[in-house]
C-alpha cells in the first residue's frame, strides 16, 4: 500500500507541475521539459525497487526502443486529431488517444521480439529523434492566451487522471518481463495526461505544439537511460538514480542554454 501512494504522489506531482507550467510558461517549454526523464524514471525506479536492481537495467535497455514507440504516439495522436478538427473536444480526445494507443503498442511489440544490446537500443533512438525532428517542424507554435482558473475541480481532474495512469502502467509492467517492462516504462505518463488536459481545456493546437518540441528534450532522456543501464548495477539503486538525474540535467541545461544563446545571436544580427 505504501508503494502505491508513493506512486500516486510522485505521479501527480509531476503531472500538475508540468500542467501548471505549459499554462504559464507556453507548452513550448512544456514541451521541452517533457523529455526529461520523469515519468521514465519514476517507472524505472519502482519497477527495480519491486522486481530488483538487474530486472530494471534490463528493462532500461528496452526503455530506449520504448520511447520511439512514444514518438509514434505522439505522431498518431497529432495525425488524428488534426482529422477530427471539426469534432466536439471529447471525441477528439477519444479518437486521438485510440489513434496514438494502437500505434504504440504495435511499435512495441515489434520492438519485443527481437534481442536488442544497448548500443543497438541507443543508435535506433537518435536516429528516431533526428526523424522527429524533421517530421514535427512543421507543427506550428502556438502559446494559451486565455488560462483557466486553476478550481479545484480542475486539480481533482488532473490528479485522478494521473494516478489511474501511473497505476495502470506501472502494475502491468511489473509482472510481464524485462523486455515489455521496459517497453513501457518509456510509455509518457506524465506527459499523456498533460496533453489530455490541455486539448479538453484549450483545443488541439497548445497539444500540438508539446508534441512538436518533445523531440528536443528527448536527449535528457537518453542520457538517463544509459546512465541507469549502466549505472544501477555499479551504484545500486538510490546513487545511480541519482547520477542518471545529474547527467539528464547537465544534458538539459546545456541545451536550453545553447538555445538560449542562438536565439540571441539571431536577435542581434537581426
Amino acid at each position: 500500500m505504501e508503494l502505491i501512494l508513493a506512486k500516486i504522489a510522485v505521479s501527480i506531482g509531476t503531472v500538475l507541475g508540468l500542467s501548471m507550467l505549459a499554462e504559464r510558461a507556453g507548452p513550448r517549454v512544456a514541451g521541452v521539459l517533457s523529455g526529461y526523464p520523469l515519468g521514465t524514471a519514476i517507472l524505472l525506479y519502482f519497477i527495480a525497487i519491486e522486481q530488483g536492481v538487474a530486472f530494471a537495467s534490463e528493462s532500461a535497455v528496452y526503455a530506449l526502443p520504448g520511447l520511439i514507440a512514444t514518438l509514434t504516439f505522439l505522431y498518431a495522436y497529432f495525425i488524428v486529431s488534426r482529422q477530427c478538427v471539426r469534432l466536439p473536444v471529447f471525441p477528439q480526445i477519444l479518437l486521438s488517444s485510440l489513434g496514438a494507443f494502437v500505434t504504440y503498442l504495435s511499435v512495441s511489440w515489434l520492438f519485443q521480439l527481437a534481442p536488442m544490446s544497448l548500443t543497438q537500443a541507443a543508435v535506433i533512438l537518435l536516429v528516431a529523434i533526428v526523424v522527429a525532428l524533421i517530421l514535427f517542424r512543421k507543427i506550428e507554435n502556438v502559446r494559451i492566451l486565455n488560462r483557466v482558473r486553476l478550481t479545484k475541480r480542475v486539480v481533482l481532474l488532473r490528479a485522478s487522471l494521473a494516478a489511474i495512469i501511473v497505476l495502470v502502467i506501472s502494475g502491468m509492467a511489473a509482472w510481464i518481463g524485462p523486455r515489455w517492462a521496459g517497453l513501457l516504462s518509456g510509455f509518457p505518463v506524465t506527459l499523456y495526461p498533460m496533453m489530455l488536459i490541455l486539448h479538453f481545456t484549450y483545443g488541439a493546437e497548445p497539444v500540438h505544439t508539446v508534441i512538436r518540441n518533445f523531440p528536443r528534450g528527448m536527449g535528457a532522456l537518453w542520457v538517463y537511460i544509459l546512465a541507469v543501464t549502466l549505472g544501477y548495477p555499479v551504484l545500486g539503486l538510490g546513487l545511480g538514480s541519482l547520477c542518471a538525474f545529474g547527467a539528464a540535467t547537465v544534458y538539459l541545461v546545456g541545451y536550453t542554454t545553447f538555445v538560449w544563446v542562438r536565439q540571441k545571436s539571431v536577435q542581434a544580427a537581426q
